[in-house]
């Protein structure tokens, strides 16, 4: 079966400029992107449009739907479980069409997926953080036991210390189902017991993780607001940091010389910031989120003009999530629509090591979406699923609302 995508204006992921051309499907893949393609089994006109890689989101935590949800059953698996499809599909509908979900999705939520048993991206699972005793992840109360998730739906991290528990819960994330491992490196915005600024773990237990994923042809990537933390993760063999929120000059330099990539997250900020009540954030922890927009704008922008691989993820959380589309617009005005767009798709796509996707090209996967007007010029398009009109993921028709 042969699909053809007509009349749009296409913007493939590399940076080349808009321009108008036909895609052509055939089976899960893309046949061809020309300006003459024949007839197909299936023909969408899709003038006024723009056609776009599939979205990929690559710090998502659809897993993450009660922040109260590892607290000895508090709230029901059966509801746990409905509202993660919840937000799965809705991610779906936003035009995202690949999710690297970094704390909270195991492997049980990546096989319900393809087994359609639920509707959602593809998706590509660090299943628990490991985090150290007290660190970034360790969200039980200090005079309670570490909490403790649903392994197989959701769990949102792995308490560990020193070299050897480290390596054991590396092989536990991969045993159900991990696609890369995630640590945690310096302290988070939403922690009880450390600060902001905190370096976790020793570059030993590190390189235990960095170690455990090599050994199964993967990679670590590392929660990190400061650069304390960057530099430690450097010296294990981190590949890839979230947030990045404080980066200075030598940090973005050895970063670069490492090889290594950034995902910044800007929409947690901003949802967090205006939806505290909804989320469940106490009052008390919101000035932890003062100035952290503008010091991820700045490092950013150092990033991206040093070279290093600049991604996009929104990091949100909780039972409703729906405004991953924010990140881009976002982003857009930190370094313009098309690099934007690009960090979501062809720089991601090369962060979570998935070269079939990121871009519109003969051979590669076929994840495709339709979005109503011109993202270039109103990157705020991005914000309103209902925009997104047709989303195709592995040559399949997820969502049409072009009938």
């Amino acid at each position: 079966m042969s699909l053809i995508l007509r009349g749009a204006s296409l913007v493939d992921g590399t940076g080349a400029p808009a321009r108008a051309a036909s895609v052509v499907i055939e089976g899960d893949r893309i046949r061809s992107v020309d300006d003459g393609a024949g007839g197909g089994t299936s023909d969408f006109d899709l003038s006024g449009h723009t056609v776009l890689p599939g979205l990929i989101d690559a710090h998502t935590h659809l897993g993450l739907a009660e922040m109260s949800q590892q607290t000895d059953g508090l709230v029901p698996a059966a509801v746990l479980a409905g509202q993660i499809f919840g937000n799965t599909s809705r991610l779906l509908d936003a035009g995202f069409t690949t999710a690297r979900d970094v704390g909270g999705a195991d492997g049980g939520l990546t096989q319900a997926i393809e087994l359609r048993l639920a509707r959602g991206p593809r998706l590509m699972p660090s299943g628990p953080v490991l985090c150290q005793t007290g660190g970034h992840g360790d969200f039980g109360p200090p005079f309670y036991p570490h909490m403790h998730g649903i392994p197989g739906l959701s769990d949102g991290s792995l308490v560990c210390d020193g070299p050897v528990e480290v390596a054991r819960a590396a092989r536990t994330a991969l045993r159900r189902g991990a696609t890369q491992v995630k640590v945690c490196v310096s302290g988070g915005a939403l922690s009880r017991t450390d600060s902001l600024e905190d370096t976790q773990f020793t570059v030993e237990e590190l390189r235990a993780a960095v170690g455990e994923a090599a050994a199964r042809q993967t990679y670590v990537t590392a929660h990190a607001h400061t650069v304390g933390g960057i530099r430690n993760g450097l010296a294990a063999g981190v590949a890839c940091f979230e947030h990045a929120t404080f980066l200075d000059e030598p940090t973005v330099s050895a970063i670069l010389s490492a090889g290594a990539a950034v995902v910044p997250t800007l929409a947690i900020i901003r949802v967090a910031l205006e939806n505290w009540r909804e989320m469940d954030i106490p009052e008390d922890m919101l000035p932890r989120f003062d100035g952290l927009e503008a010091a991820m704008n700045a490092s950013i922008k150092l990033a991206y003009a040093a070279g290093i691989p600049v991604g996009s993820g929104s990091d949100l959380f909780g039972p409703m999530q729906s405004r991953w589309g924010l990140e881009l617009a976002l982003k857009a005005k930190v370094l313009g629509p098309m690099e934007a767009i690009m960090s979501a798709t062809s720089t991601n796509a090369r962060i979570i090591r998935r070269p079939d996707l990121g871009t519109l090209e003969a051979g590669k996967l076929a994840d495709i979406i339709a979005v109503r007007g011109n993202p270039l010029s109103d990157p705020e398009l991005f914000d309103d699923p209902a925009n997104v009109t047709l989303v195709i993921k592995g040559g399949v028709v997820e969502k049409n609302l072009l009938a």
